[in-house]
């Protein structure tokens, strides 16, 4: 399931395909609802409190701005990626699966300073072979989204592909949502968290929540030289938030996470500093407030086409949640 869900297309705004595919491995699960703004809820309908689990069904990738006489397609980012990793990278453009690289100036031809410096966005174009505007018009149109191409690899304990932040998440929920809960419980799979947590307003906003809990797959850089700059580490177990830049968890809600944890011998991590956000940092704010929490996966070279996740804490995530879901029956 994790990598039919990371192999598909669903850059932020254009999450049909990934939708599509979530659809059908839910439809026998609970009632599914697809909203205007193209969430995909699914409830399984029960008495005891409303609780909602969430995870994103979108991820980075890039928007066509503009076509060159020369063949060249400029582009723009959706959602936060950094262009020192681009030139080189191969991309696919969602509408009819054409190819290119992400190309710039070549070595040779830059001046030494030039060299010192990591390319801007406005160096970078994409390219699919054709030379001319009339040519690439056949194939690609301003507005055409495209992906990182990435190829799922299991390396032995680790997974690599594009998307993980937060297929990962989606496939997580689809899992959970599978076992049977005293609860009232929405498994929400968001649109455009990547670019303003925007479906996970919507959402949180229909359902209303007395309890939610974010799947997400969080930065991990513990190939670091700086141990300051961890946050998590891959093998640690999954990591609980305390907070970031766009919410504080509930910290009763994290106490018993914890507590479920140890008790279950599931190993986990605190997820270290407060950099970037999730779709919890809208969930919190809903009506009169949200009990709320982030679960995460930690995702090593997130936001590029060779994140990479551990499958013991993908596996261990998912006892976590499916034993906190039951936690959350009792009182």
């Amino acid at each position: 399931m994790l990598k039919e869900y990371a192999k598909a297309f669903g850059v932020s705004g254009c999450e049909g395909e990934i939708r599509g595919i979530i659809k059908n491995n839910v439809k026998e699960i609970g009632d599914v609802l697809i909203d205007r703004i193209g969430n995909l809820i699914v409830h399984k309908k029960g008495n005891g409190k409303k609780v909602m689990i969430a995870a994103h069904m979108d991820e980075v990738g890039f928007i066509v701005t503009n076509i060159l006489n020369d063949g060249r397609i400029k582009f723009s980012p959706v959602g936060s990626i950094d262009s020192r990793i681009l030139p080189s990278k191969r991309v696919t453009f969602y509408k009819n699966n054409i190819k290119g690289v992400i190309g710039a100036k070549p070595i040779h031809l830059q001046p030494i300073d030039e060299r010192k410096n990591p390319f801007l966005l406005k160096d970078l174009f994409i390219d699919i072979g054709a030379d001319s505007f009339e040519e690439v018009s056949k194939y690609v149109r301003i507005g055409d989204y495209a992906t990182f191409e990435s190829e799922y690899i299991e390396l032995e304990e680790i997974i690599k592909c594009k998307a993980l932040d937060d297929r990962a998440g989606c496939a997580l929920i689809t899992e959970a949502i599978k076992e049977n809960y005293e609860l009232d419980l929405y498994a929400a799979f968001t649109v455009q968290e990547e670019v303003g947590l925007r479906g996970a307003e919507v959402v949180s906003k229909v359902i209303m929540p007395e309890i939610a809990i974010v799947i997400e797959g969080t930065t991990c850089a513990d190939i670091a030289k700086n141990e300051r700059d961890f946050v998590t580490a891959l093998g640690l177990g999954p990591a609980i938030s305390i907070m970031d830049r766009t919410s504080a968890a509930d910290i009763n809600l994290v106490k018993r996470i914890v507590e479920i944890a140890k008790n279950n011998n599931i190993p986990f991590q605190y997820r270290k500093g407060n950099v970037g956000g999730n779709d919890a940092g809208i969930i919190h704010k809903t009506g009169k407030g949200c009990i709320t929490a982030t679960i995460s996966v930690p995702t090593r070279y997130i936001h590029s086409p060779v994140s990479m996740i551990s499958k013991k804490d993908f596996e261990n995530t998912l006892k976590l949640l499916k034993l906190v879901l039951h936690s959350l029956e009792e009182d």
